[in-house]
């Protein structure tokens, strides 16, 4: 695919992920069950998209990339694993037998809520899903960007392929598409001098989400405030950051810009003419679902 991107699509992703599973029973019914809260019971799901080779503290699989709290995941496999669902060999956690039963259920439960869904006519539903299903497999593939840490999770995500044409297959694009992003968009500001700290404090200062530094912690909880601190004081070093407001400057706002432009072009170059040339489409119908499932 060729510029100009469809970088009104993104945004719609994370929605829809955010929205779709909103009125399943099945999590609140095995939170309860299991004696555990809802951030375990997440926890334990994507622990399961790892596969067999399981997790470690290495940001960007455990531990975000984004943040300086160590250990903020401890409590939730501590709670894991007292449920049963996880346990820790030589520095890697996996799931349990019980876990991975946990998992098999939530799929199983997913696909069977997903089948209840209409939010747009079945046949508009089906050619979504399967333009995105082509956009993802078309990233997944892709020979840049190099290092890949969340693409592989979509593929464990998947389990098994979903049936063509329904809600189940445009989840899995939309959830593939999303961990795709993740690692262009790593794999754009790694290229520049920042950290993943240092990028999570540019991009609040260019969105201008925070009045202050105090306002901007409170945004943050996965950062601790000196890491705050000491990346603004980065940032403003190196003529990104203005020295008197928490905003960025001209340079600041080019240097933001370029990494998000950089993650476009990883983004969608791979994905396929046809795909491409049908983005107002799948914009307009992503709106609708997105919409639909409120």
């Amino acid at each position: 695919m060729r510029p100009p991107y469809p970088v009104e699509i993104p945004p719609l992703l994370p929605l829809f992920l955010n929205k779709r599973r909103a009125k399943m029973r099945f999590p609140l019914q095995k939170t309860e069950e299991l004696g555990i809260d809802r951030p375990t019971f997440i926890w334990a799901l994507n622990l399961s998209y790892r596969g067999d080779r399981g997790a470690t503290a290495e940001p960007g699989d455990l531990t975000s990339v984004y943040g300086t709290v160590p250990g903020r995941w401890l409590p939730m496999a501590a709670a894991a694993r007292g449920a049963g669902l996880a346990e820790e060999r030589d520095g890697r956690w996996y799931l349990t037998e019980k876990g991975r039963g946990l998992a098999a259920a939530m799929h199983e439960a997913a696909r069977a809520h997903y089948a209840t869904l209409t939010p747009i006519p079945k046949g508009e539903l089906a050619e979504l899903g399967r333009l995105l299903d082509r956009a993802f497999f078309a990233g997944a593939k892709a020979t840049e960007p190099t290092r890949r840490q969340h693409t592989p999770f979509a593929l464990s995500y998947r389990a098994d392929d979903p049936p063509a044409g329904s809600f189940a297959q445009l989840d899995a694009a939309i959830y593939g598409l999303w961990q795709v992003r993740d690692d262009c968009h790593m794999a754009a500001w790694r290229a520049s001098s920042l950290s993943g700290p240092e990028v999570e404090v540019l991009t609040r200062a260019w969105r201008e989400e925070a009045a202050d530094e105090a306002a901007l912690a409170d945004l943050v909880p996965h950062l601790r405030p000196e890491d705050v601190t000491a990346a603004i004081a980065r940032l403003r070093k190196d003529g990104l950051v203005e020295r008197d407001r928490l905003s960025v400057t001209s340079a600041g706002a080019s240097a933001r810009q370029a990494i998000e432009d950089e993650t476009d072009r990883l983004f969608f170059t791979p994905w396929p003419d046809e795909v491409g040339a049908r983005s107002a489409w799948i914009t307009e119908k992503l709106i609708e679902v997105n919409t639909a499932l409120a």
